[in-house]
């Protein structure tokens, strides 16, 4: 593969995004960051704001190709329905755009960075920093999570043999072997971990 991968970590309150240049089996970063609406109480308003900035930071980075993490479902119906419509309104703008858009569970962007579902955020954001060697990791964690989500596409589209074995090899791996988890618990952990990536109101 070659070409520019944008990463994005939807969320109503903040949205993390990245692009990652690749070149064959060589990765590099080129930004990552967020998107604040912690000011804003609309809804609407919110999602008005990810499709301009979206629009502008695709605009600026030109990507390829658009790697975001799928529906995540739970029992907090309303959580969900914002959290889908940011999915949405992000897909919309590659869309128009023409760029394909690859969607991935979070259990398995973790899986593939980390060699563990159940891995943390900071886990997560320790090994990308090992693996593409940007100097500090960002204040908000959503801008590596959506790294680890354009990482994550980079890793799929190498050969089947190459698949997990960057972070395999060259991480070590936290001995406690994940557990497998209900779509309760996932929710659970997930709104645990992620306060501000869903607004309340």
């Amino acid at each position: 593969m070659k070409g520019r991968i944008i990463g994005i970590d939807p969320g109503t309150n903040v949205l993390g995004y990245a692009i990652l240049q690749v070149d064959g089996k060589k990765a590099d970063v080129v930004v990552m960051g967020v998107v604040e609406m912690k000011g804003q109480t609309d809804h609407y308003t919110k999602l008005k704001r990810i499709q301009e900035k979206v629009t502008f930071i695709m605009d600026q980075y030109k990507p390829d190709v658009l790697a975001i993490e799928a529906p995540f479902f739970g029992k907090n119906v309303q959580s969900m329905l914002k959290l889908g419509r940011a999915q949405g309104v992000c897909m919309g703008v590659a869309c128009a755009h023409n760029i394909p858009i690859f969607e991935y569970a979070p259990l398995r962007i973790k899986q593939s960075i980390t060699g563990q579902g159940a891995a943390t955020k900071e886990h997560v954001a320790t090994v990308l920093q090992h693996l593409l060697h940007f100097d500090d990791i960002p204040k908000y964690l959503d801008a590596t999570d959506a790294m680890a989500a354009a990482y994550c596409h980079f890793i799929q589209s190498q050969t089947p043999a190459a698949l997990l074995n960057t972070a395999k090899s060259k991480i070590p791996t936290k001995s406690k072997s994940s557990r497998k988890v209900s779509s309760k618990d996932a929710w659970s952990k997930f709104i645990a971990e992620n306060p501000d990536r869903i607004s309340k109101k």
